[in-house]
This record gives C-alpha cells, structure tokens and sequence, in this order.
C-alpha cells in the first residue's frame, strides 16, 4: 500500500485532508476512517478524485478509478486525531494535532517530502528519456536545478493561502463605491455542462464582491441534455442570471456569440462553464476601469484547479501588454474583459478560428484598444483535465492550427508579411518567421583589444555558418598591445572586402567605442557583438532581422548560451538583482523555463549589447550609448532609451548563439573597479528611477527578483510589489 496526504487545510472548526492511496493493484479497495484521540471512530465527509498522475507513476497508465481522497472532519484545537487507510490487509493510522501539522508545514518538512516525490519510476523514465536525447552533463544540470526547486520557501497552494484577499478586505471591497461603476456582462456557452462545475461557476459569480453584474448564459447542449432546470432555478435565486437554450450546438464561437447577443453591460467578460472567478474578480476589473476609462482591454494573472475543486496549482502570472509574447503564445487567456463599444467595432467570435476562436478574439480587441489593462493577481482559476488544452494541447492538434491561423491574420491586418508560423517547443508555443525586404546591409560592430582567437572564431562564424551574407564587418581596435593582432586585422582586411578595422585611441568606454565604430558603419542596421561570441544557428541574421524590420520594433536581442550549453542571457529584467539582470540563468537549453518563456519570442524592457542588432535611425535618434555609463548598464540604458521612444526591444530565442563571456575583460575585483561600477548604478538609477520603483511591466510582481527563474516572491523577504532593494548609496555615490 502506498499514500500521500498532499494538503491539509484547517478552517475553523474543520480540518480537510487531500491525498491519494493505492494498493498493489489498481483493482485494490482502499477504506478511509477517522478516529479521535481515543481511537474512537468519529463522523467525517468523503469524496472520492480523479488521480491520473498517480496512476500513470505507480501503474503504468490512466485507470477508470479514482486513486485520490478529499476528507473533512470536525477538529478542536489541541486535540489529536488520526486518519486510517486500510488496503490489501494493510492499515496505515496517520496522527494529526497542530504541533504536527506545524511540523509538516515547515520547509525541511517539505523538502523532504519533495525528495520522496522524486523518487518513482516516473522520475526514472523522464530521466532517461532526457539523458538519451541530451546527454549526461545536461542530465546532471536538469536535476540539480530540480534539487534546488525544493528549497522554494512554499508551494503554491501555501503561497495563494497567505496572499488573496482576507474576509476583513472582501468585506470592505463590499461596501466600497467607485466614481465609475460599470455593467459587466459574463459570457459563458455551456455545452453538456457536468452540474457539479456549471453550479461551481456561477456561486463564485454570486459570491462576487462587486454587484453591477449580469450572467449570459447560451445553452448549446442538445435537446433532451439542456441545462434548463439548473439555470432557471439559478435565475429564480437572482435576477441578474439570464439564460436561452439554443436547442443545438452551434459550435464554441456560435455558443459564445449567442451568449454576447444577451449582453447589456459597459463591459464582455469571457468566462469559461467549468472554472470560477476569485471573489475580488469584478471588483478589480471595476477598480481598473474606474482608474483609467480609456482601458478598453483587461486581463489577469490566472492559475489552474484540478477536477475536484480541491487544489490550486501553476499560476500563470504574466507580463504587462506584451504583443510578441502573445503572438508565440495565448498568454492573455482568463481573465479576459473587453468594452462592448469595442466588441460592436471589431465583431464577436469567428468559428474559422474554432479552437482558437479566443485567440483571434483577442488579437482583434488588442490591435483596436485604446488602452490595455493588467491586473497582476489572480483573478481565475481554469479547471484542468486530461483533454483539456490546458492540460494537454497535443489532444487537440486542430486548435493549435486554428491558433497558426489567427496568428497569420493579426499580422495580415497589420501589413506585416509573414513567411511561416511554425511549432515552436511546444503545442500552443508558436515559431513566426518573417520575410525580409529587400537584402539591407548589417553592419556588424565588434570592439577588440588583444583576443585575435576570439575575434576570429566569432567573425569567421558569422561567414561560414550565416546565411544572410549582406554584412559588413567594423572592427574597433582598442588598444591592443600584441604583434600577432594587427598582422591579423591586416590579413583579414586583404582577404575580405566588408572587413575594415577602425583605431579607438582613448581609455576603455564601451558606450564611446561602439559610438565611434557606428560613424564607419554604411548598414541600415547595426549588430552591436561581443567578440567573445560564435554564432549556432545559420539563419541568426534572418531571425533578428525579420524583427528589427516591423516598424513598431527598435532593437532585438538574441538567446545566448555557455560553453557548457546553459543559458547566459534570454532578456533581461529591470529589477533584478537591484538594478537589472538576465533571465533564466544557468539553465540548459532543452530545459523547461516558466511556462516556456526562455523559448518564446517576446519584448522585454531590455536585451544585452552581447548581441543586439538596433535600427541605425533609432539608434542615432536616441543618441547612441551613454558615454557616461562606460561599463555597466550601457545597453540597458540604451534600450530604455529606445522604449522611450515609443520603440519595442524583441527577445528572440531562435537567434542562437555561445558567449564566451568573461574572456574579454576582467572582474570587478579592484576598489577602483568597483567605486566606477557604483558610480554607474547610481547614474543608471538616477536616470529611470520609475522603473525601478514600480516594476518592470514585462515582469509580474509576484515574481521574485532575487533569482533569475521566474519563481515565487519569497514572503518572508520580498513584499508583493517592493522593489528590491539596492546595496548602494545612491547620494553617496551619485
């Protein structure tokens, strides 16, 4: 016999106990009783749950049974109990009072648990399957990084626990008055809704803590299976619940339009009939609009709910607007609320798009709205099961067509040739490449002082392996001091026509060199690059280019990895570290990052000068590197200067390439070296100290800025929405 209890919640008077249980074969009984401290049987609530994933770790595949168990009973503190599990002769008796439920909550509690969940043959296989198709020394890096997830200070569930709103605030959000109050109208087709989820969603609408609502409900079901008799006694109950059975399945856009025709409200709200709403959900969708009335779009931060309603798990917190991200992937999703003054612009669902009729929707709405709002909490929970693409988006391959599809429209509309949408990591993860126009001139912009080896790996990678060839090379030479480097410029400039070597005779500045290498530049566009750099995928030019040529788009960064093939820089985060660092450090790259954001494309406030290929107007227009910044942050300043401009900087991960780094310039190991690195923090700091203070928007607060994996805001250290804080005096050093 083997079980777990997964959660333990204690509310009031109650005490619920989630987990599973399993014999030695799936056709085992498994009995539950609860004692009290004197081995009494007491009364206790039972339902039995869905739990496909114990199934397929300890049996191979998915049975017709329910392997899991959500157990109430009534609890007085101080008291002990115990929870009994009998199964193939066995009895397991599992003692419960607050000393040990405090025991079991503490962190080497559950890190020890967390090691144990490691330890099946699941965990083996994956291995395997990982070690075959990447080798050993990327095996070894996967699991320590697993190793070291189970120091995260909490899971999920615990973290949601200790951060939604408290019945003191929901209280108080009952009772507040908005100068703008509008009407918003849920949306929802049902379609052979199971009673137990469509009565879930609507008492989670009922239990809203904003009042000004309406409930539009279109029932698809067939007849004979309509939802009638649950609806009509909810719309009995309130008022603001309205219903039509349509009689027939019109399909998923047809279902959802017939609901959007009831539709009275200032604002649409999509709803799914299987999830629920938090109960702060419409009151911050009304705080938003009463903030800025030009937010024609909203969206939120949203999570995931097993089938039984018993447990929370992968949040989705997301970025501010981030239109390259949502042409990768449906990031937007739930919560979703769009001005019906807008719907009525841009029209309701196209069935052309079903299985994806959402995400053309979306992109309809977005390309149309005057402003576009996020909400970073978690306003939705998306109920997950095995044919869900929630869970599972390979089940429904037809929906990641029509997703390529709306896809290929948004930048029809746009005006922006495409020349394919393709797979990318994953289902539902979206590779887009653009055609070139024309073949511009690249100028390539290299500094150099000494590292001939270096700076002849990276150029000669660029000729051999790249497949665009229009480039030129600009060759800053910065005082360097040995024989074999300037016979080496000598050789290569008469050996290639587009290699030219410029003298910088100044003391080091990267922001001044590479503002001089530009003036000998004859490119439209510019490739700022690191000598210490190797290109691996050929078509890096192609890819980088495809972007920096949209007109909405001023510079794009590339995916750069170690020698050892882990990840150097996948964009950077303002913020982290206290002023600014790379994403998704030292993960291999055939790893799984935070809903695969090191594998999207997307923009960021900010990429590396390692490699970044800039507009050479934008460039100039902005001024070029700060001079001031002759080290550090330059080409973070550099891309604030750009977004200032109103320009986007694009992350693309199909631009793959080594970055040797480190070989080209020393630690900041010196008290000089380090009072100069000051220096700039302060001068970065002083210049967007907005950014700092309120947050990158393509980062999530409930976000932790203290490691570079998107993980958890750390509670005991990191306030939701704090900043973290720098190690610097600014005055002092500014």
């Amino acid at each position: 016999m083997r079980y777990k209890v997964d959660i333990v919640r204690i509310r009031e008077n109650s005490i619920t106990l989630n987990g599973w249980a399993i014999g030695k074969k799936p056709e085992s009984e498994i009995g539950f009783s609860v004692e009290d401290k004197d081995h009494k049987t007491i009364d206790f609530k039972y339902v039995s749950t869905r739990r496909d994933d114990v199934s397929q770790i300890y049996f191979g595949k998915a049975y017709d049974k329910d392997f899991g168990f959500d157990i109430q009973f009534p609890y007085e503190r101080g008291e002990d109990y115990y929870l009994v599990i009998i199964c193939d002769g066995r009895k397991a008796r599992i003692k419960y009072n607050e000393e040990l439920i405090a025991k079991r909550s503490s962190v080497a509690h559950k890190r020890r648990e967390k090691i144990k969940d490691l330890m099946n043959m699941e965990t083996v296989r994956v291995a395997w399957d990982f070690w075959k198709e990447n080798g050993l020394k990327a095996l070894i890096i996967k699991s320590r990084h697993k190793l070291q997830g189970i120091d995260n200070d909490y899971d999920y569930g615990e973290w949601y626990e200790l951060t939604r709103p408290t019945e003191e605030e929901l209280e108080r959000q009952r009772k507040e008055r908005f100068p703008v109050e509008p009407l918003f109208s849920i949306v929802i087709p049902a379609f052979q809704t199971p009673e137990k989820y469509l009565k879930e969603m609507l008492d989670s609408i009922l239990a809203q803590t904003y009042g000004k609502w309406e409930v539009c409900i279109a029932d698809g079901s067939p007849k004979g299976k309509s939802l009638e008799k649950i609806l009509k006694r909810y719309s009995e109950k309130d008022s603001r619940i309205h219903y039509r059975i349509l009689g027939e399945n019109l399909g998923i856009s047809g279902n959802t339009n017939a609901a959007m025709d009831m539709a009275k409200g200032d604002y649409i709200v999509l709803a799914d009939h299987d999830d629920t709403l938090t109960p702060d959900a419409l009151y911050e969708l009304a705080k938003a609009v009463s903030k800025d009335q030009d937010n024609d779009v909203i969206y939120s931060d949203e999570d995931k709910l097993d089938m039984d309603g018993g447990a929370l798990f992968e949040p989705h917190f997301k970025p501010d607007f981030n239109i390259d991200l949502l042409t990768s992937t449906n990031y937007i999703c739930h919560l979703f609320a769009v001005k019906r003054e807008l719907v009525e612009k841009v029209g309701k669902f196209d069935h052309r798009f079903d299985g994806a009729q959402d995400y053309d929707f979306i992109f309809r709405c977005t390309e149309n709205a005057k402003k576009i709002c996020h909400v970073p909490k978690v306003l939705y929970h998306w109920r997950c099961h095995q044919d869900s693409t929630a869970s599972n988006p390979e089940s429904k391959m037809y929906a990641f067509e029509a997703g390529a599809r709306a896809i290929k429209a948004h930048f029809d509309r746009l005006g922006i040739e495409v020349e394919s949408i393709e797979k990318g990591v994953d289902f539902g993860k979206y590779h887009t490449r653009f055609k070139i126009k024309g073949e511009p001139l690249v100028s390539v912009i290299i500094p150099n002082k000494d590292h001939r080896l270096d700076l002849d790996v990276c150029v000669k990678s660029l000729m051999e392996k790249a497949t665009y060839k229009n480039l030129e090379y600009i060759v800053i030479e910065n005082n360097s001091t040995e024989k074999a480097t300037f016979e080496y410029y000598e050789q290569m400039e008469k050996e290639h026509d587009n290699f030219h070597v410029v003298t910088w005779e100044r003391e080091f500045n990267y922001s001044a060199i590479n503002n001089f290498g530009e003036k000998y530049a004859k490119g439209e566009y510019l490739l700022f690059l690191n000598n210490d750099t190797e290109i691996i995928e050929p078509d890096c030019i192609q890819e980088m280019l495809g972007y920096c040529q949209r007109e909405d788009v001023g510079a794009v960064g590339a995916r750069l990895l170690y020698q050892d093939d882990t990840i150097q820089h996948a964009g950077v985060v303002i913020g982290f570290g206290g002023i600014a660092g790379h994403t998704f450090i030292g993960l291999h790259k055939n790893e799984n990052s935070y809903f695969h954001r090191a594998m999207c494309a997307q923009d960021y406030s900010a990429v590396t000068a390692a490699c970044v290929m800039v507009k050479r107007s934008v460039f100039e227009s902005v001024g070029g590197f700060s001079a001031e910044l002759a080290v550090a942050f330059n080409d973070i300043d550099l891309c604030m200067k750009i977004r200032a401009a109103d320009k986007l900087i694009v992350y693309d991960p199909y631009a793959l390439l080594y970055h040797y780094e480190s070989k080209s310039r020393g630690l900041e190991d010196t008290p000089e070296k380090v009072a100069r690195f000051n220096r700039e923090i302060a001068i970065f700091a002083k210049k967007w100290p907005d950014i700092l203070k309120n947050g990158d928007p393509y980062y999530n607060p409930n976000l932790t800025l203290r490691k570079s994996n998107f993980a958890l805001r750390d509670l005991k250290k990191e306030k939701i929405g704090e900043p973290y804080k720098l190690e610097v005096d600014l005055d002092k050093e500014g």
